[in-house]
Formats: C-alpha cells, structure tokens, sequence
C-alpha cells in the first residue's frame, strides 16, 4: 500500500478539503484527489463522501483514518530525523500572534531566527481572534492566557501582569487616583472585543475588587491605545511588552501601583507531535531563549 496516499488522506481527512490539503502540502490539487481516487479503489471502499460544497468521511473512512494518521506520523518522523542530519536548514514556520508585540518580542525574534537560518521563510499572521492551529495549518501561536486543548503542547514564553497607565502631564493636570471608586472621575481608556460590560479586576495583597467602567475610549489594539493616552490623556491598561519604551521614558507613567492586575502567561502553542520539523523547532526554541532576555524585568 502507498504510505504517501495514506499521509495525504489524513491530511485531507483533518482538513475536510482537497484544496486545504493542496495548499499545506505544497502539491497540486488534481494529485491529492488522484492519489486519494486510487487509494480508495485499491481498498476497495469509498473513503469520503464528495459533494459540491464539502466533505465528510464515511464510516470506513472513520476507521481507516487512524491507521493513516499513523501512517503520516510515521512518515514525518522519517523526514524529521533525516533533516536533522542535513547541515543547511531549510522549510517554512508558519506563526500566528496578537497584535501590538509584533516591533517588541516578535520581529527580534524572527529577525535573528532568519540570520542564523537564511534559508527558512517564515509566514506571520497577526490576528486578535483565536486560531486554530490544527484546522488553519499554523505550527505555532503565540497566545495569552490559559489553554483548554489537550492536542496542543504549551511552552511558556513570558509572565506578566498589566499596568494602569497615563502620562505624567494627565495626572499633573487631574490628580492621581489612590483607590479604584477613583477611576470613576477619570477619562479611561480599555482594550475591548466590542463586549457589553467591561469591568477591571484589581487585587491588593488579600483585598480584591472587580470596578465596572464605561470607557471614553475603546479599542481591540493596544498599542492604538497607547498611542491614544499620549494624545488625549487619560487612564488605560498596558501590558509591558507593548511600547515598552513609554515606561523606560517617563512618557507614561504607573498609576496605583499597589491596586494591581493577575498575571497572565504568554505561551507558544503548537501540535503536541513527537517528532517536530526542525525549523519548526528551532524557532521554538529561539523563542523560549530570547523572549526573557529582551524583557528582564517585567511586572508580575
């Protein structure tokens, strides 16, 4: 039985599409559907039921589909440890990140990872909403926060926590707020989804205290926001890797710093397979190396 049909049905199988596959692995689409044709008259069965619109997997196909997926792990794994032995390193890393990282902890990263490997193109995809490493074909995402998919691996890249921000000339002007009830006097600015309720948690050693605002100013982008406190003034959240500058500057300043933020985790996500492709790898590893070295010191 030809192992790369197999390989190529699993493909075909976790996407639910010929052209998705096609264009993953780099092959043309009338190859896909050949080999998939001729695997299923070699068996005998049909594999998957064809419509105009979509696909889906018959109930052999069920049952096949486990032995190919082990069937194109087996054969990724070959090619893996071969590539491992080969001096140039050569492929793709495809990523995907949220925005307003990508001057401070993400083009660091691929720049250096693209000096020492010239030869690996890396495809970014800067998005807010969360992605599907599996069904979009991403090898690794870069998210914040916790991770519920058992499928996936999770690496830790960073910890910090937000910070209530503004500039001096703000506070100079209106007062710095001692207690969160504070707030309610102030201009604020937030990161938003477009929700209908945004509120802000703050803990101060055992006290905690969740304030619901109504925001002069939202917006799903925080470096815009940033941007916007330098501008128009006012109080707003800020992670520390987004324009980590304005804080080294004096341009914007903490504002109760003892009423704090949770800490939040910035991870690499990626498919838990056993034998990784080695650019892939590498970069992840790159990663978990420079990340702590270009932010030291960062609020936790």
């Amino acid at each position: 039985m030809d192992l790369n049909a197999l390989a190529l049905f699993a493909k075909v199988a976790e996407t639910l599409s010929f052209s998705e596959a096609s264009r993953r692995l780099n092959i043309p689409v009338s190859t896909v559907s050949r080999k998939i044709a001729e695997l299923e008259d070699q068996l005998g069965v049909r594999l998957l039921e064809r419509s105009t619109r979509s696909l889906r997997l018959t109930d052999v196909g069920e049952d096949v589909l486990d032995h190919a997926r082990v069937s194109a792990d087996t054969m990724e794994a070959v090619t893996s440890l071969v590539s491992n032995t080969v001096e140039d390193v050569k492929g793709v890393v495809r990523l995907s990140a949220p925005p307003s990282i990508s001057d401070s902890l993400l083009v660091p990263i691929v720049s250096a990872f693209q000096a020492k490997y010239p030869d690996v193109k890396v495809r970014v995809m800067i998005t807010n909403r969360l992605v599907d490493p599996i069904a979009e074909g991403i090898d690794i995402v870069l998210r914040v926060g916790r991770l519920q998919d058992s499928r996936l691996v999770v690496r830790k890249l960073l910890t910090y926590r937000h910070q209530l921000v503004a500039a001096p000339e703000y506070i100079k002007k209106h007062g710095m707020p001692s207690v969160p009830d504070e707030l309610a006097q102030h201009r604020l600015l937030a990161f938003s989804f477009w929700t209908p309720e945004r509120s802000w948690t703050f803990v101060n050693g055992s006290e905690r205290r969740k304030l619901t605002i109504e925001p002069h100013l939202q917006m799903n982008d925080y470096a815009g926001q940033a941007e916007a406190l330098l501008a128009l003034g006012g109080i707003g959240d800020l992670p520390p890797i987004v324009l980590p500058h304005l804080m080294r500057e004096g341009r914007l300043v903490e504002v109760m710093p003892e009423w704090t933020f949770r800490p939040l985790d910035l991870s690499l996500v990626h498919l838990g397979k056993k034998h990784m492709p080695r650019p892939i790898r590498l970069f992840k590893q790159m990663a978990v190396e420079m990340a702590p070295k270009l932010f030291p010191e960062l609020p936790c």
